[in-house]
């Protein structure tokens, strides 16, 4: 099936969401990162390509869930208990790291699922938000597996937003499934938040797949 995620959304955004997937080549390095930069990456990122204070915007995450399409089971909510014990950072990169980065551990079920629903909530702040645009990128083994992007277009002031997708699932061979399970959090994301065509967010992820307990 595609990889190309349908959209259900509500909140004052101004243009339909869209996705696409592209070919993607390692940049040349620039002091300013814009989409065309990203969308040539083949790895992850080493460190973090914007600074916390780039988010001039004020764009705050406020509530994220995934959950099964087919039954509507919960795989996570933001809020739930981490994922794996974590050391107290000792120093403001580590700090700006642990804000910065989420481990997920979801059940094996996960990679026989068909579809899957997130569900994001975010507000802006007081200015006016021109050309909201997320890139994401997919990584096994540091390499390439998926991208999606998402337009957002304008969003008003001081709004906040519901943003629901819906994602086909890619179809994962016994031993992909294998692949992903033996190796947690080698499946990792960068995520690449853009306006008015200029990085002010930039995330990452890690995915561990584990059997759920009897």
């Amino acid at each position: 099936g595609s990889l190309l995620p349908r959209h259900i959304y509500s909140g004052p955004l101004l243009r339909n969401l869209a996705a696409h997937r592209t070919a993607l080549a390692m940049p040349s390095n620039s002091t300013v990162v814009m989409p065309e930069d990203v969308l040539r990456f083949e790895q992850p990122t080493l460190g973090y390509l914007c600074p916390l204070q780039a988010n001039v915007v004020g764009v705050e995450f406020i509530r994220f869930q995934i959950k099964d399409y087919e039954s509507g089971a919960m795989v996570y909510q933001s809020g739930q208990a981490p994922t794996e014990e974590t050391e107290m950072p000792s120093s403001q990169e580590e700090i700006e790291h642990m804000m910065r980065s989420v481990k997920y551990k979801f059940p094996t079920e996960f990679l026989d699922y068909e579809t899957v629903r997130t569900l994001l909530e975010f507000k802006v702040g007081p200015q006016p938000v021109k050309d909201f645009e997320m890139i994401e990128l997919h990584f096994f083994k540091n390499k390439l597996v998926r991208m999606f992007r998402f337009q957002f277009g304008f969003v008003i002031p001081s709004s906040v937003n519901t943003w629901e997708a819906i994602y086909d699932m890619p179809k994962y061979s016994p031993a992909m499934k294998e692949d992903y399970i033996s190796n947690p959090f080698a499946h990792t994301s960068d995520s690449f938040y853009f306006v008015d065509g200029r990085l002010i967010m930039h995330n990452k992820a890690a995915y561990a797949y584990v059997p759920t307990a009897n």
